[in-house]
């Protein structure tokens, strides 16, 4: 990629924080940690990966997106709202009673949400289940979805990913935000998955792992999901829970809680501020 496409790639993912710190704080609830640590993903999957059209949000061909881990939908809304499937004011009104943007997506209220998720590791499932129907199908659209680490936790995943390799869904790419951390703790201390790489393997997956902040390494990391044929990929990226905003990097506290009147003054401060120095820079 060149230098520019990915300065403007960093500039979108930081409104997209943003975007996410708006919804929370509105709502006076919701999830910013995981929000933040998957805006990088969310950002690169809709202005460089997928083909879709905001136009047209149900066109039959479009590449086709779940977030497994769906209460982390703050920032998709966000990048959503950047590449104009809704008004960006509607983050305001998040989680509020009647809005077009719930706590998690709802593929029957707002354009662009291809699955109604939130249980952990059902996502996943019905990802395979889109990528299988494009090979019923003969279509050549491509499936991505991502999950939380803590939510590889699940048995649905493994029996997911279990189908996904026996059916040789290349169309399929499964990410993985490790940030290591989730509602009770640090995933090590709850759950220990790891290897983790080594069990994607194991279930037949083309595995690459990557740093999930850095859009030259997610760059590589797709183009080489679309060369590889015959299975599927899992893109394992380490990331950092309540990245750009100072006093929520790598806190637990920070998975499910919005900041107060100070905290936000505090958080989008900190994330203007990057954002003017990306653009002075673009």
């Amino acid at each position: 990629m060149e230098i520019s496409e990915i300065k403007q790639l960093q500039i979108n993912a930081t409104k997209a924080r943003m975007g996410a710190i708006i919804g929370t704080y509105n709502a006076k609830s919701g999830h910013p940690g995981g929000s933040l640590s998957a805006a990088d993903v969310f950002t690169y999957l809709y202005f460089k990966e997928m083909n879709v059209d905001p136009q047209n949000p149900d066109w039959a061909d479009r590449d086709r997106f779940v977030l497994s881990k769906g209460h982390c939908a703050p920032s998709l809304y966000a990048v959503l709202a950047l590449k104009g499937f809704f008004e960006w004011d509607e983050l305001k009104s998040l989680r509020h009673v009647g809005a077009m943007l719930q706590g998690h997506p709802d593929m029957k209220g707002t354009p662009g949400i291809d699955m109604s998720t939130g249980s952990l590791g059902q996502g996943v499932s019905t990802a395979c289940g889109m990528a299988k129907a494009a090979k019923l199908d003969n279509k050549n659209y491509r499936v991505y979805t991502v999950l939380g680490d803590g939510e590889c936790e699940e048995g649905q995943v493994w029996e997911a990913a279990m189908f996904a390799s026996h059916n040789n869904l290349d169309n399929l790419v499964v990410i993985v935000d490790q940030n290591g951390l989730q509602i009770d703790g640090t995933v090590a201390e709850v759950g220990g998955i790891e290897p983790l790489d080594k069990k994607f393997e194991s279930f037949g997956f083309n595995v690459i792992k990557v740093d999930g902040h850095s859009f030259e390494e997610l760059d590589s990391a797709f183009a080489n999901a679309k060369e590889t044929k015959g299975m599927p990929t899992a893109i394992l990226m380490q990331t950092t829970k309540g990245k750009g905003v100072s006093f929520m990097e790598n806190q637990v506290g920070w998975h499910g809680k919005a900041t107060n009147d100070k905290e936000y003054e505090i958080a989008m401060a900190e994330l203007q501020a990057q954002l003017n120095e990306l653009e002075g820079e673009a």
